[in-house]
């Protein structure tokens, strides 16, 4: 599946000794552009977990939360929950549009959803949006960051996914890596169990494996299509498949079961001066996040790709961090010295994935 194999020589190269040097070279450049795509991408998704975060106690949404509110226990965490996490990727698909008609590839986006690259991106869509985002945003409102990290346990589902589908390759040294970033993930987790835990850690646990499941399963079928579309296109359909997915059907069950008005509670929520301008921030970043994700993904392979976008276990509380903690005076945010180290053995643990160590002491760059 993965796009390296798609380089192609001019016609007489292509099997001659300079022409096979070249065509590695090309590809391993090729590789390499993809895992900072995927390192970018964990870094926008740690701005969109600390915006959304924000977003949702603005405004609104504190009188929701708050006790007086009038709204169930059910509602306040379901529904507020799928709620956050609608406008949010409704938001993203607006600036996807955007994005897409500046660029002029509006009619790119109607040509290719009725594809079947499209199609496939639009069943991730659903499993990605409210399935593992509605999720992921549940899980943060009922345990805090610690489940940023829980999340990131991603990119193991991907890996077997995409053994099982692609058949992808693993070596021993990727392996490593990816254990070496997962370790680095329970180090950041496990400080938030040092801590008085939240009357819904275990709930919030839990929400956190379903978003891990659902974007890893996302990850193998959604990098698998956009190796075949532009992933500014491909983006685009992910976020408007998984905000109206979740305005449509998501929203409305829940609200039906919490006993609220859909229609009030979502006018209420969009004409918000106060959250919604973060909302709009949380929703840009969720843009790049999501495409950069797909990109990286289609460029060096799901497994590769999700271990590097994974980083976003140490990006989530540290720009949580920055925003809620300094910026807004809001307590609860800042991070302990293990989550510090635990960043260093993150990018030890992605070094490995990249770049073959043995190969920086080797003359010819070829060690196993």
């Amino acid at each position: 599946m993965e796009r390296t194999a798609e380089i192609e020589m001019p016609a007489g190269m292509g099997n001659s000794p300079p022409g096979l040097a070249a065509k590695a070279a090309l590809s391993s450049s090729f590789k390499k552009r993809g895992i900072a795509v995927a390192i970018m991408s964990g870094a926008s998704y740690g701005m969109y977990t600390a915006f959304i975060t924000l977003a949702m106690t603005m405004g609104v949404w504190s009188v929701w939360y708050g006790d007086n509110s009038g709204l169930s226990d059910f509602s306040k965490l379901f529904l507020l929950g799928a709620l956050g996490a609608a406008i949010t990727d409704t938001c993203s698909a607006l600036w996807a549009v955007l994005i897409t008609i500046y660029k002029g590839k509006l009619s790119d986006f109607f040509r290719c959803i009725a594809t079947k690259p499209g199609a496939i991106l639009v069943g991730a869509a659903v499993i990605g949006g409210p399935l593992a985002s509605t999720s992921y945003v549940l899980g943060l409102q009922s345990a805090g960051s610690i489940i940023v990290p829980i999340s990131a346990l991603c990119p193991a589902i991907g890996t077997i996914l995409s053994r099982i589908m692609f058949k992808q390759q693993l070596t021993r040294r990727i392996l490593l890596g990816i254990f070496i970033c997962f370790v680095a993930s329970a180090m950041i987790g496990s400080t938030g169990l040092a801590a008085d835990a939240p009357p819904n850690l275990f709930l919030g646990l839990m929400f956190g494996f379903l978003a891990a499941f659902g974007w890893g399963l996302e990850g193998c079928v959604g990098g698998y299509a956009t190796s075949m579309i532009d992933p500014e296109i491909g983006i685009t359909i992910r976020q408007m498949t998984s905000g109206l997915s979740n305005l449509i059907i998501l929203v409305p069950l829940f609200a039906f079961f919490g006993g609220a008005d859909t229609l009030t509670m979502l006018g209420t929520a969009f004409t918000d001066s106060v959250a919604m301008p973060w909302f709009l921030v949380a929703g840009f970043c969720a843009y790049f996040a999501f495409m950069l994700w797909y990109k990286g993904n289609a460029m060096c392979g799901t497994a590769l790709g999700m271990s590097c976008n994974g980083a976003f276990s140490f990006w989530g509380p540290f720009f949580s961090w920055i925003v809620l903690g300094l910026a807004f005076n809001i307590p609860g945010y800042a991070l302990s010295p293990i989550a510090w180290l635990a960043a260093v053995v993150m990018v030890i643990g992605i070094f490995i994935i990249a770049v073959n160590p043995l190969a920086l002491f080797s003359k010819k760059g070829d060690a196993a």
